[in-house]
């Protein structure tokens, strides 16, 4: 607040009992202000910054905060001002259109036409988002994190469509259109196929361009199939490795501006939550609904902190000792449940002669026994942690982080049987490998259709006979979000293991995954209750993705074995000298001269060290940049605090020079 740039009104503060003198306000608008707590913290820290040269930047940003230039561009319904002043900013911003001159008034017409054009251009993108209704459904009846699951399901949606658009444009279409007299492609159905090839990925399935074996080296050099077939399935590794990492850095951002050193007040969410602009009342229901799941989350959360604040030495020794035999027992599960996966996918690769489904069911074996185990045991880790007697939050991310390390791990324990296989003459291995996940992808859609056919059952025997002991009992299935979100993560990671594999296991997956969201909206919708215990899901979110750049990390790496144990294939694009490691090579080769050695120099280690340097230097100002706006937002954090109590200050003094003006009036 500067003493010369703003005038005060009392007519706020003022009442009909009470008269403020001329001399009063006087005196309220000089010596008032330099006794505001603001005005004192302000001047401390105004001789703190002058004593610390580093400080300057952030000494000038926080004045220019205080002395902000209203009159610019910015819409006037973004300002935080009352509509007095925005009328006299209005009146102000016409006065200088008609001073400058033509050219710059057509420039700042443009600006704010260019600008309102991305406005509506950013709300058409965002109402083609699907199932938008349903997410905000979703949220109002049960909570901000079993809308997160449907959000994190739509994103992996988007992501495998933007894969099936790679796959298409470098593997499929070119492997389609190129003609070769040589090369017959024999995919019909046969008197031998059944309908068992379905879920085995054998038959016409195993000819079709599903698998590795289909495509063919054809073409040139640098336009041949097996370099666009690299080239298409390292696209995918990177562009996903991308948009992750974007995904898991905005949301750490939101999570640390809005973390724990910045609460919300209750009030707020009471008088200034509610959306005047709801007219349907099936929307204002679903609002409440929200409202109520917030304030029951901050309830949830200041009860645990009040209970940890009155623990004495002896509970917290007792709770550690506890804690510690559970974390023994985790281990314990875990290496029970790798071994068991481990024997399940041994036996079934003996060959026995039996029926049909019991065929099948050997088939299937190791999918079975990894699809029980993560069904079982994150159920066992989420009993665990309640009596660990963690908050909410914490509770949830501990689930998270044993469940992930399960599935990846059972999957890890699964590849490295896989890959330790000897490789079959006369026999494309690569194409079984690509089987074994296009089994692992059907069985998930199986387990997904199970869950749907008992949670509805069970909610039907509550419904029609509540007064049973086993509807009591049994109840209503409430809907867990660690194993809903950890099962996406492992679909998800299957599918990377797979894709190099079985080239059309991404479009398999977004069939699968609007089969599942359609089941798990139904499930919740009309089987589930919502949650007894709300918990936050903002650092929850930044879990989930980063869980899937480990399952990202984990399907690279089986790649890179798989590469190297397939470096001769007896099948697939990379067949007889167009090997893996030529394809480039070749490509290269063919190039002019000057690009090359641009190329030779991208890969040497010159380059390298350049690229570390300049890499250094990015990450470097990029911690500066967040250390400046870390004081920033410190600073205008305490601006809050400080307004409020400058507000309260002002209130007592008034009240105090009313009643002293009550009392010269009554002797008088």
């Amino acid at each position: 607040m500067e003493n010369d740039s703003r005038t005060v009104s009392f007519q706020r503060l003022s009442s009909v009992d009470s008269i403020v003198s001329d001399d009063s306000c006087e005196y309220y608008q000089t010596d008032i202000y330099e006794q505001l707590p603001s005005s004192l913290s302000r001047r401390r820290c105004q001789h703190r910054d002058q004593a610390q040269e580093d400080d300057d930047y952030e000494d000038f940003e926080y004045v220019s905060l205080l002395n902000r230039d209203w009159s610019s561009t910015q819409p006037l319904r973004t300002l935080p001002l009352s509509l007095q002043e925005k009328k006299e900013i209005r009146e102000k911003r016409n006065q200088e259109r008609l001073s400058i001159s033509p050219w710059k008034s057509w420039r700042q017409s443009q600006q704010i036409a260019r600008k309102r054009l991305r406005e509506q251009l950013e709300r058409f993108f965002s109402g083609l988002l699907p199932w938008k209704r349903t997410l905000y459904k979703i949220e109002g009846g049960f909570g901000v994190g079993v809308k997160a699951y449907f959000v994190f399901l739509r994103y992996l949606l988007c992501l495998n469509l933007l894969n099936c658009v790679i796959i298409a444009g470098s593997v499929l279409i070119p492997s389609l259109t190129v003609e070769s007299k040589s090369t017959r492609w024999d995919w019909t159905i046969c008197k031998n196929d059944s309908v068992l090839d379905i879920f085995l990925g054998s038959g016409c399935l195993e000819r079709s361009p599903i698998f590795y074996e289909f495509y063919k080296p054809l073409g040139s050099k640098c336009s041949n199939t097996s370099f666009l077939f690299f080239a298409g399935m390292v696209s995918i590794l990177v562009l996903s490795l991308i948009m992750i990492v974007h995904r898991t850095v905005v949301g750490y951002k939101h999570t640390w501006l809005t973390g724990n050193s910045f609460t919300v007040n209750m009030s707020k969410k009471i008088f200034c939550g509610w959306d005047f602009c709801i007219q349907d009342a099936r929307a204002a229901s679903l609002k409440h609904s929200f409202i109520r799941n917030e304030l029951k989350m901050d309830l949830e959360e200041q009860r645990f902190r009040l209970k940890v604040s009155q623990r004495t030495l002896k509970q917290w020794v007792i709770l550690c000792f506890l804690r510690a035999a559970l974390n023994f027992l985790v281990l314990l599960l875990l290496g029970g449940s790798f071994a068991l996966i481990y024997f399940a996918s041994k036996a079934s690769q003996k060959k026995i002669d039996i029926h049909w489904t019991l065929n099948l069911f050997w088939e299937y074996l190791p999918p079975i026994t990894i699809t029980l185990v993560n069904l079982l045991l994150p159920q066992l880790f989420n009993t665990i942690s309640v009596f660990e007697d963690y908050s909410l939050t914490t509770q949830l991310n501990l689930t998270l982080v044993r469940s992930i390390f399960l599935k990846l791990a059972s999957l890890g324990i699964f590849l490295f049987f896989l890959i330790r296989k000897p490789i079959t003459e006369g026999k494309c291995d690569e194409t079984e490998f690509g089987k074994e996940m296009y089994k692992l992808t059907v069985f998930h859609l199986l387990a997904c259709v199970c869950g749907v056919l008992v949670a509805y059952p069970r909610t039907l025997l509550v419904e029609k006979c509540p007064s049973s002991k086993l509807a009591k009992k049994v109840g209503k299935p409430e809907f867990v979000i660690p194993l809903n979100v950890l099962d996406l993560v492992y679909s998800q990671t299957v599918i990377w293991v797979g894709v190099f594999y079985c080239p059309l296991l991404p479009a398999i997956s977004i069939l699968k995954l609007l089969a599942i969201f359609y089941m798990k909206k139904f499930t919740v919708v009309r089987c589930c209750v919502p949650a007894q215990r709300m918990f936050r899901t903002t650092s929850s979110s930044v879990l989930f993705n980063f869980m899937l750049l480990l399952g990202l990390i984990m399907s690279a790496v089986a790649l890179g074995i798989n590469i190297n144990r397939f470096a001769r294939g007896q099948c697939g694009p990379f067949i007889g000298e167009n090997f893996l490691f030529n394809v480039t090579s070749d490509c290269v080769g063919m190039l002019p001269p000057p690009a090359q050695n641009a190329i030779r120099y991208i890969t040497s280690e010159a380059f390298a060290f350049a690229l570390i340097l300049a890499e250094a230097i990015i990450l470097t100002s990029f911690v500066s940049r967040g250390t400046a706006n870390r004081k920033a937002i410190e600073r205008l954090k305490d601006m809050l605090v400080m307004y409020s109590s400058d507000k309260r200050f002002l209130v007592k003094h008034h009240s105090t020079l009313a009643k002293r003006q009550k009392k010269t009036q009554r002797n008088t």
